[in-house]
């Protein structure tokens, strides 16, 4: 699966930032039966996951650092999904990486870049 990474970048601490992710080669009926996440490393760190949601988007989990901070959706009919990130902090800054799974099976997207610094 091609999954594309969009909308990182700079922005200050308190500031926000929406990362999208896309699937341009899967057709719905494909893209519905992954589950899809949000991951992010920071130098020196192992990648973590910050947020999954279910096919079809019936269920959301997120790491306990971005509860209440960060929202996963997902638009199945336009293959996407996105990440919103509010009240972002130093310690969020990483590569952020787009994650599909059904099964065994899991793809990766090429990581977007979001640094939170004054």
């Amino acid at each position: 699966v091609q999954l594309q990474a969009s909308g990182g970048g700079l922005v200050q601490p308190g500031g926000s930032l929406r990362l999208s992710c896309a699937a341009p080669r899967l057709i719905f009926s494909e893209f519905i039966k992954y589950d899809m996440a949000w991951y992010r490393q920071a130098p020196g760190n192992e990648r973590e996951l910050v947020a999954v949601i279910t096919t079809r988007g019936g269920s959301t989990n997120y790491a306990d650092s971005v509860k209440g901070r960060f929202t996963i959706s997902r638009n199945n009919s336009r293959k996407t999904v996105s990440l919103q990130m509010n009240n972002l902090r130093p310690d969020d800054t990483a590569v952020y990486y787009c994650n599909a799974r059904v099964g065994v099976i899991e793809s990766w997207g090429q990581g977007t870049l979001v640094t939170v610094s004054s």
